[in-house]
């Protein structure tokens, strides 16, 4: 893959990110460092480093796996206490 200066830069911010929010070390001469890096934006909770994520994928024509559906359960064993949910 011929990476230029555009791919260089999102992975550099990328990679900033996911090491202060995941203590994740990816090395940007990694042969895989692409898709660890949009590996670890599929677990962040940050709108920003999903973002960058779904850019570098735009970039690097990569697809990046569908985002799992959060789990839920059953309407009847979660309450509501003081402004909160609490499952039975």
């Amino acid at each position: 893959m011929e990476l230029n200066k555009a791919i260089i830069d999102c992975m550099r911010q990328l990679r900033r990110r996911l090491r202060d929010e995941q203590r994740l070390d990816i090395h940007l001469d990694q042969p895989d460092a692409v898709a660890a890096m949009l590996a670890a934006c599929l677990h962040s909770a940050d709108d920003a480093t999903q973002a960058l994520g779904r850019q570098l994928a735009s970039l690097t024509d990569a697809e990046p796996a569908p985002r799992p559906a959060p789990p839920t359960t059953p309407a009847d064993r979660v309450r509501i206490y003081r402004g909160q949910r609490v499952y039975a």
